[in-house]
């Protein structure tokens, strides 16, 4: 890697060293082409100054360019009009003109040229009594537009290269934007799951052990089940929070953030440099062999509804099953989804509806599954009578829409609760 200090002295050594160069070439060269010629002035001390005004304002080219420019021409100007031989003088004035026409405006720089030809060659040299040979005007016609010809195609060159860097950092940007992103919907995917484990473990610890409060002197066997029940549930929890802090920890997404991952990814920008595509990829391939795999064990899911509804038996919760259709393999994210809002709905039932039984119902379509929860009048108290259930209902609703797909619930005409929530078989790209 290259210091700072390097990277500055490096234009200025090069400078020095360009502008030792022309001075050797104009003093040594104008000397000679000035002894060939006649009728023209002999080289004195001021012929030899003027050969090195004209180096020594290249020094300035890179933050004077037009300024530079300026000295040459009107040193060039003086030294014609001396009557000194046509020689090498010009090679400091060409140098100059290219760096004014790429580092300044063109503008300013362009109209020089014309200027000098007016001034260096014709017709005010023939005006003072110094006239320039006619195949020597003329050649300098064309020769000017050259100069200006590839001054311009430097200068649209470089405007080129700036352009594809100002691309590939935007590109740079986009692509550390989209894995801040990600990373973002990740942690709010891991803290999803984290709500709904504890939500759901915290939920039914409470109401078992209310239960066994209540029971413990009057049917000690019940309350044993019902303390089992805590045990269990705690144990489970447990676990569940264990491998998501894993997941935070080691930087793995979860199944549900992966999927939502995998069908977010987004093509390379085609104006993006072939050998920033390849970096790129590069980065990808390194992230994807140094990512650790996902955890998949804190995942429900409803392809095994007894594991899942386990542990809401286990709180003494009744459930029935059914489905309808011919079952098929979902994708992560909706298949997560479709058992947290299942699990979210029986603790609403064990929390608010004590004593009901509940049904769970999924119905699988082509292009869409179907859950619904029903629960029966509750037949006992709740532990905490008045108190709400928290955001179960909003969250169940911000998952459903998540997905593209919706959630309705509310109490059922023959009394009890009802939630329905459909949901699409393809994971949509916004999915969470």
């Amino acid at each position: 890697m290259t210091a700072p200090g390097e990277s500055k002295r490096g234009p200025v050594v090069r400078d020095w060293v360009l502008a030792l160069v022309v001075a050797v070439i104009q003093v040594v060269g104008g000397r000679n082409a000035n002894l060939r010629q006649t009728g023209v002035h002999s080289l004195d001390a001021l012929g030899y100054v003027l050969l090195l005004i004209g180096p020594v304002a290249l020094l300035l080219r890179r933050s004077y360019p037009l300024p530079a420019l300026l000295v040459t021409v009107a040193t060039c100007a003086v030294y014609l009009l001396r009557g000194y031989g046509y020689g090498p003088i010009f090679i400091s004035l060409v140098i100059a003109f290219i760096s004014a026409a790429i580092v300044g405006s063109r503008w300013w720089t362009y109209p020089l040229a014309p200027i000098g030809y007016l001034l260096l060659l014709w017709p005010l040299p023939a005006l003072v009594g110094h006239p320039a040979d006619p195949w020597l005007a003329f050649g300098m016609i064309a020769w000017l537009g050259v100069l200006v010809a590839i001054a311009e195609g430097i200068r649209q060159r470089q405007a080129v290269l700036v352009a594809r860097g100002q691309r590939a950092e935007a590109a740079r940007r986009d692509e550390e934007a989209q894995r801040e992103r990600r990373a973002s919907e990740e942690r709010l995917a891991i803290a999803r799951e984290l709500h709904d484990v504890l939500a759901h473990s915290l939920s039914l610890i409470n109401v078992q052990s209310s239960v066994a409060l209540e029971l413990f002197d009057k049917k000690p066997e019940q309350a044993e089940s019902a303390l089992a029940a805590i045990k269990t549930a705690s144990k489970d929890a447990l676990a569940e929070v264990h491998t998501l802090l894993h997941a935070i920890r080691s930087g793995s997404p979860t199944p549900a953030a992966a999927e939502a991952r995998e069908s977010d990814i987004e093509p390379v920008p085609a104006s993006v440099p072939a050998q920033s595509e390849r970096a790129q990829d590069n980065s990808v391939a390194r992230g994807v062999e140094d990512r650790p795999p996902a955890p998949r064990s804190p995942a429900p899911s409803i392809e095994d509804l007894d594991a899942l509804l386990q542990r809401t038996r286990a709180a003494g919760l009744t459930v029935d099953t059914r489905i309808i259709g011919t079952a098929h393999k979902l994708p992560s994210v909706v298949d997560v989804a479709a058992a947290r809002i299942i699990q979210e709905s029986l603790t609403n039932v064990v929390r608010h509806a004590p004593g009901a039984t509940a049904a769970v119902t999924i119905r699988y379509a082509a292009d869409s599954v179907e859950i619904t929860i029903d629960n029966a009048r509750a037949t006992g108290t709740p532990s905490k009578p008045g108190t709400s259930g928290g955001n179960g209902i909003l969250g169940m609703r911000e998952r459903a829409h998540a997905l593209g797909g919706q959630l309705i619930a509310g109490p059922r005409p023959s009394g009890g609760f009802r939630v329905v929530a459909r949901l699409p078989s393809q994971a949509q790209e916004e999915a969470l």
